[in-house]
């Protein structure tokens, strides 16, 4: 997990929101990515959209720490709901 934090503090740094929902579009329609390089088309779309939401929040304003303390909080939330599924 850590160097998937890493990864995504350094995209925060390199692309704007839009930027990167091109790269996610771009690797949907086309296999292709010039954001990210990763075996996984899955890994890709993951990472950025995960450095899309943080750096939304801190162009908002949110230092990165806290945008980072938040996508984890939703990260948590979505996985009891998934949980919550299965019972």
């Amino acid at each position: 997990m850590t160097s998937d934090i890493k990864e995504i503090k350094e995209l925060t740094k390199r692309f704007t929101p839009e930027h990167i929902e091109g790269c996610i579009t771009l690797q949907i329609e086309t296999g292709k990515n010039i954001c990210l390089r990763h075996e996984s088309a899955e890994k890709i779309i993951n990472e950025l959209s995960k450095a899309e939401f943080i750096r939304d929040l801190i162009d908002e304003g949110m230092s990165l720490a806290d945008a980072l303390r938040e996508l984890a909080r939703r990260m948590r939330l979505v996985q009891k709901g998934f949980k919550g599924e299965e019972e």
